[in-house]
């Protein structure tokens, strides 16, 4: 979490960066400024601007502190913004010798080297004083740099916006995530009194009715449940009784076989007195 000053900070701290990076590597003194790029560029010094043309929220953290406050309005939780910021940076310089594109080089160097904003980086830019009080380095999110890719319509309007300023080779990049968190400090919750657990089945005396049920529908209730007639219930027959049912369905089955097919019956049926030789017997009938 970071407070109102968090998207100034992230804009001095990257022109920072870069100017920490592409001067040595260039081999000359480089100019970088945090502002829109200019109306009428001087390309005796190479020069490279660092400008915020747009801030959008974050889509994918935006609703992420939802709810902030309670029923009652009291507040729970300190809101906090997402925010993306998107930059264009532009490099100015002799064209005969190609300063722009060399420039333009570096700088897609470094943000690919050092994608992440420093610490380091944040507390030297943090020392200007018109970011004093700013606490960005101190926040959990890191901030990183991503490319953006925009086509030749996309172009054509952000340089139309610039008005009377003439284009120049830019790239455009992502930063991603800022937080900005509210002022207020959010109400402590209240600490246990007495801690007291009880269980109660449904249908006790002092039980919570259960979602959508109807207090005569509640197990334990006296009050009989709507719909429901109430009798006695249907005698379940004695065990023995149930067991001779049992044991005659089969003679029943195999009387309606024999009737249906009584060739069939005949052939399964064992023939009384006679038996099965067995292999090996010397008495077998021939």
């Amino acid at each position: 979490m970071s407070n109102a000053l968090a998207i100034a900070h992230v804009t001095q701290a990257l022109a920072l960066l870069i100017e920490n990076n592409v001067g040595p590597e260039f081999g000359e003194a480089v100019k970088v400024e945090p502002r829109k790029p200019p109306m009428d560029p001087q390309l005796e010094q190479p020069t490279i601007s660092v400008f915020l043309y747009q801030v959008t929220p974050n889509t994918s953290q935006r609703n992420n502190d939802l709810p902030t406050r309670a029923a009652d309005g009291t507040l729970v939780k300190r809101p906090a913004a997402a925010l993306d910021l998107h930059y264009v940076i532009s490099a100015y310089g002799d064209e005969r010798e190609l300063v722009g594109q060399r420039l333009i080089g570096s700088v897609v160097r470094t943000l690919h080297e050092i994608p992440v904003l420093p610490k380091d980086v944040i507390e030297q830019a943090g020392e200007r004083p018109y970011l004093a009080g700013s606490d960005l380095a101190e926040a959990a999110q890191r901030v990183r740099f991503t490319p953006t890719v925009m086509d030749v319509d996309e172009t054509s309007k952000l340089w139309g916006m610039l008005y009377q300023t003439p284009y120049t080779l830019s790239v455009v990049y992502q930063a991603t995530l800022v937080l900005i968190d509210g002022r207020q400090v959010p109400v402590p919750g209240k600490p246990v009194e007495r801690p007291e657990v009880r269980v109660l089945p449904f249908g006790a005396p002092g039980a919570p009715v259960p979602p959508g049920a109807e207090p005569g529908n509640i197990s334990g209730s006296s009050e009989p449940a709507s719909g429901r007639v109430e009798g006695p219930e249907p005698q379940q027959p004695a065990p023995e009784k149930a067991v001779a049912k049992t044991a005659k369905a089969p003679a029943k089955t195999v009387a309606k076989t024999a009737a249906k097919s009584p060739a069939r019956a005949r052939k399964s049926a064992p023939r009384a007195g006679r038996q099965t030789p067995r292999q090996g017997d010397s008495s077998t009938e021939k």
